[in-house]
């Protein structure tokens, strides 16, 4: 495959993620028109208009939905309602709640308004009551029952002076409450529907309803009666009246009567005259066409809120798809689109000349080309049906489309102003189409692959319509039936020679686009295949299929080459990277996988969706990768395998270098900055050496605690964390003590404790300092038996008799050689007695070598030294030892410490013979 100078990835990390940030609900501009305000679920999302990204988000800690909020006009203030009843107040700019108190409503709250002064908040409840509070002295001022059902509408007057609130419920009438007396004073009746939005006058004189039964009210609220009734033949969700200063003569305003916008269910907006009531504009949507909707169905682009911008004179409209978009008025054109909630994302490539942009392919209809450096987007229209697959060509500024309505479409970016538009549109197949792939060379031909088992191949005309022409009609130059089942995935070889089809069949073949003969079939995996990619440098096939493996075939044999299992289900995508030498892909458990072909190795599994991964494509500089889930969620991965092999080369350098410059330091006795060092190493090892070599010098003890004294807080953690580990090695627990007496000496026990992992330190240093204590307890009672040995074993020679009783001190023995004469039943030698004697001492003199060896053992030594000092007994004239005697020896600590066993049977006595002569006898 590729040269062995290839650097193959290792790791890619998240660099970018486009998140569902809003799912239908409420949606608020603030009065500074700096941000949006909508819901998603548990959280209120806050977006930033200027750069399209999410900058706060505010959730509820029992992660219950959030039915309605409102945030005050003074911008300071935000309420939210929730399904637990509980009303709460943030600091939205601090993500912080401020307060929190109980609702009185029994059910959740529908509906939420502030008045103009931020002092009163209005909450009407599914129970049909609805509830006023003061924001400022915290306590409830009205409680107003009369509605019938929900509340789903309040709003204050604008005019204060009047105190005066409007609401609407399911009766259909918008009832006006008198906040002074608590009462409603009047129900306003014209609608047959749910009312949806009321708009206010500047002077606060005319109401202007919409509903749901297609017509506009216009009220006059000194007689509270209706003045105008306007049809507007289509289900309205918000109406904004035109103020009255800027010149709309581009809307068709041509007078002074008043005008107001409506969006409905028919995604469009249009301008009404209230007078006349005739509809003077109607926006019109750049390659949009009327999708075929059943009766009830609810058109995806049909608007469910309308919001005015009145500082900047724009209006916002949100459709049913949660895409939230803001258009420039007088002309209503599209300045920013938002994508809220972009439901299965299905497929996803790269676009642009330098993968400025990716466009998505969603659960629905359109399509969705969003901008990577400000996430802004824009939204294509054109297919009629869910659109399933995307493929680019080369250059990156052209891709095709092809969807479950039975047609491909072919779009062009223009590379000036990044708008896309689309070209030329084609159709044939008799069933759903899955898979397109467009020429590699060339932007000649396209193949599409249908769930009619068939592939078709679509010549592509030289020349191109430019932007705002018709879509070029284009036909099929061949089609073949090619599957038992359905076409999942076709793919075109580099040289456009080849072509590769992938079936739910389990099967996958190779075709001539010359002529599309068949070359040969791909057979092997159990279940159908989801994908087929052609490597860009090897004569080889990678196939992905539903049995959740991977297989690379050869297309001059269609032999099985390599076969990759480590998915737990299916595996939906795949795609060639590092010059064809990796493969990456990606599977229904949420994974997506790095494997290095040539050792047939997972190098890396990347975990960041909840969902089945359908989409993966990788950039053309091979440096980034883009993956898109049924979650609503994509990712952008950059490869960091340079960036983490340069992090861990620079690493190991400054390693080198800090360990030159620690021995450095010891050498030159600068012993708390070579202790620091070896904090900052986190290595324990070289930190005991630091330790050792201080204890060592003259002043050993005042200078360790000199130099322990000056560390930083984190770094005498670092040391009383390094010294459990020491203390549970015999080798080291001396050094281990040193450093805790210090520590507990000076330190007080508060100030320990706030030591990060400080209980769990000292609990661990409990079992094996008692452990110490009490081989250290053994090894005094030896050592003490051994000096009462020594005292009880002076041995007189000549005509002085041996008195035990005297001469206690072992400061005043003596120890001089002296002749030894003694009676016994046999005959015996001097000299042989004498060399016993001396044999005894050397015996004994060994002894307190390996008692004093044990403590002075070195720690660098990788065996150590198993010794053992015995008296052992003599025949004749030694101590016997008896195999009931008492015992002591020091316990075996895990290093394999030294080991004193002393074996006797009683402790010498004094023995008088009956001869005439005193007899001393040792056993």
């Amino acid at each position: 495959m590729a040269g062995n100078t290839l650097l193959f990835k290792s790791n890619y990390a998240v660099s970018g993620k486009i998140e569902p940030f809003y799912k239908g609900g409420k949606v608020q501009i603030s009065h500074d028109e700096q941000y949006i305000f909508c819901t998603c679920g548990p959280r209120v999302n806050i977006l930033q208009i200027s750069t399209g990204k999410i900058v706060h988000s505010i959730e509820q800690d029992d992660q219950e939905d959030i039915t309605s909020f409102s945030l005050s006009p003074d911008d300071e203030m935000l309420v939210t309602a929730s399904r637990a009843l509980l009303l709460k107040q943030w600091d939205w700019k601090q993500e912080k709640c401020t307060r929190s108190w109980r609702a009185i409503h029994n059910v959740p709250v529908a509906s939420m308004a502030f008045d103009c002064t931020s002092t009163l908040l209005a909450t009407g409840g599914c129970d049909g009551t609805i509830k006023l509070w003061d924001v400022v002295k915290q306590y409830c001022t009205h409680n107003l029952k009369g509605s019938s059902g929900v509340v789903h509408l309040v709003e204050f007057h604008p005019d204060i002076s009047r105190l005066q609130l409007f609401s609407s419920s399911v009766d259909c009438g918008i009832r006006i409450w008198d906040l002074q007396t608590s009462k409603c004073i009047c129900i306003l009746e014209s609608h047959y529907s749910a009312v949806t939005s009321l708009a206010f006058s500047p002077d606060g004189q005319i109401l202007v309803s919409s509903g749901r039964d297609k017509i506009c009210s216009v009220w006059d609220l000194k007689s509270n009666a209706v003045k105008k009734t306007v049809p507007v033949y289509e289900t309205v969700e918000g109406v904004v009246l035109l103020p009255g200063k800027s010149d709309y003569s581009q809307m068709g305003v041509k007078n002074d009567s008043l005008h107001f916008v409506t969006a409905g269910s028919k995604g469009v907006l249009r301008v009404w005259d209230s007078s006349s009531a005739q509809c003077v504009f109607t926006q019109t949507l750049r390659d949009a066409q009327v999708l075929k909707t059943e009766d009830g169905d609810l058109d995806p682009r049909s608007l469910m809120h309308l919001l005015p911008m009145p500082q900047s004179n724009k209006l916002v409209t949100v459709t049913a798809e949660h895409n939230i978009i803001i258009h420039q008025m007088p002309d209503l054109a599209v300045q920013q689109q938002f994508v809220g909630y972009n439901d299965d994302i299905l497929d996803v490539k790269f676009l642009g000349k330098d993968d400025t942009h990716i466009v998505v392919a969603t659960n629905s209809s359109q399509l969705k080309v969003f901008e990577l450096a400000t996430n802004s987007c824009q939204i294509l229209y054109g297919h009629t049906d869910t659109i399933l697959s995307i493929d680019v060509f080369r250059k990156g500024s052209m891709f095709a489309s092809c969807a479950k309505d039975k047609s491909l479409r072919l779009w062009k970016m223009d590379p000036e102003s990044g708008r896309v538009h689309c070209v030329a549109q084609g159709s044939g197949h008799s069933n759903a189409v899955g898979s397109v792939a467009c020429s590699r060379l060339r932007s000649t031909f396209l193949v599409s692959g249908s769930q009619d088992c068939t592939i078709k191949v679509w010549d592509l005309p030289d020349l191109l319509p430019d932007v705002g022409c018709e879509p070029l009609l284009i036909t099929a130059r061949l089609t073949e039936k090619v599957h038992d089942k359905d076409v999942n995935s076709v793919t075109i070889s580099p040289n456009d020679k080849l072509l590769a089809s992938g079936s739910q069949d389990r099967t996958a073949k190779l075709w001539s686009l010359a002529d599309m003969s068949l070359l040969g079939v791909f057979r092997g995996h159990s279940r159908g295949i989801w994908c087929v990619q052609f490597s860009p440098v090897d004569q080889v096939l990678a196939t992905a299929s539903a049995d959740g493996s991977i297989k690379i075939w050869s297309i001059q044999d269609f032999s099985c080459l390599k076969t990759f299992e480590g998915h737990d289900a299916s595996v939906l995508n795949i795609i060639f990277v590092s010059r064809g030498t990796q493969v990456v892909s990606s599977g229904s458990d949420g994974l997506v996988k790095l494997w290095t072909i040539k050792t047939n190795e997972c190098v890396k599994t990347l975990d960041a969706h909840l969902d089945k991964v359908w989409a993966l494509h990788g950039s053309r500089k091979d440096d980034l990768i883009v993956t898109g889930s049924a979650d609503s969620m994509i990712t952008l991965w950059k490869d960091v395998t340079e960036v983490e092999l340069a992090e861990e080369q620079a690493k190991q350098e400054d390693q080198v270098l800090k360990q030159q410059e620690l021995s450095n330091l010891l050498h030159e006795k600068k012993y708390l900055k070579a202790l620091g060092i070896a904090i900052s190493l986190d290595q324990p090892h070289t930190a005991l050496r630091v330790i050792r070599e201080i204890r060592q010098q003259e002043n050993g003890i005042q200078e360790l605690e000199k130099t322990l004294l000056k560390l930083r807080q984190d770094q005498k953690e670092s040391v009383l964390r390094y010294s459990v580990v020491w203390n549970t090695n015999s080798r080291s627990c001396l050094d281990a003590q040193a450093v805790l007496q210090v520590l507990l000496t000076h330190l007080s026990p508060e100030e320990i404790l706030q030591y990060q992992g400080a209980r769990t330190h000292l609990e661990g240093l409990i079992p094996y300092t008692e452990r110490h204590m009490q081989r250290i307890g053994r090894l005094l009672q030896s050592s003490m038996f051994l000096d009462y040995m020594w005292q009880k074993m002076r041995i007189t020679g000549g005509k002085d008799s041996v008195n035990l009783d005297e001469d206690d001190n072992v400061d005043e023995m003596d120890t001089s050689p002296q002749s030894i004469f003694m009676i016994d039943k046999r005959p015996g030698n001097v000299t042989d007695i004498q060399v016993c004697e001396q044999q005894q001492e050397d015996k004994e003199e060994d002894l307190e070598d390996s008692i004093e060896e044990e403590e002075l053992l070195d720690e660098d030594e990788s065996v150590s030294t198993s010794k053992s000092a015995r008296v052992n007994g003599m025949k004749q004239n030694g101590v016997n030892p008896v195999e009931d005697g008492g015992q002591v020896s020091s316990e075996e600590s895990e290093d394999e410490e030294d080991v004193v066993e002393i074996n006797t049977k009683s402790l010498p006595t004094k023995s008088m013979d009956s001869g005439p002569s005193k007899t001393a006898k040792i056993r």
